[in-house]
């Protein structure tokens, strides 16, 4: 992992290194069960390193807290690893530039769940995991758990909304509780 970091942290493979003050990484047990994918870092996390630490944070160590998870129990991470400027929707040649770390990471820790925190996430992890077929929006798969395959072992892939969806409607906060209550299973 201090590899992958020490890589990181000098990466260029995109033109968002050009923005970023810090990239992030990820966060938490190097041997975790649960590995949870988001999208990018937002401007909070631009500016620490560390993930889910604004706003979104907030809602996701409250969803923790629901599933009696604490972020020491899981790790965290992200599909790109620099924040896009005005958090717009990543773009194809970063996925693509930044992903390696990615998959590195689940190499290394290996957990029994992915959850992957909106659609950009779900569908990358799903087509990486062999179900690229099975890939709908986030409102139709949140909350299922699905049997993924590297080809080896199996793995239990989990779309869920992004916390951030309760920071603009707050009547989805139930429903995010709701999915993260499959996650007490690991």
């Amino acid at each position: 992992m201090r590899g992958i970091r020490d890589e990181v942290l000098e990466c260029k493979k995109c033109p968002l290194y050009k923005t970023r003050i810090y990239p992030v990484i990820g966060q938490g047990d190097h041997n975790a069960n649960i590995m949870f994918v988001g999208e990018a870092p937002g401007a909070n996390e631009n500016k620490t390193g560390r993930p889910f630490c604004g706003n979104a944070g907030k809602v996701f160590d409250e969803l923790l807290n629901s599933a009696d998870l604490k972020r020491d129990d899981i790790y965290i991470t992200n599909i790109l690893k620099c924040r896009p400027p005005d958090n717009r929707n990543p773009l194809q040649n970063e996925i693509e530039a930044c992903t390696p770390y990615l998959i590195r990471q689940i190499s290394i820790i290996q957990p029994k769940a992915i959850c992957c925190l909106g659609n950009f996430a779900s569908r990358f992890v799903m087509e990486l995991f062999g179900l690229a077929d099975r890939i709908e929006g986030i409102s139709k798969m949140h909350g299922k758990v699905f049997e993924g395959s590297d080809g080896e072992k199996t793995i239990n892939i989990i779309p869920l909304y992004h916390p951030a969806v309760a920071t603009y409607n707050q009547n989805m906060i139930n429903t995010l509780k709701e999915d993260f209550g499959v996650l007490k299973e690991w």
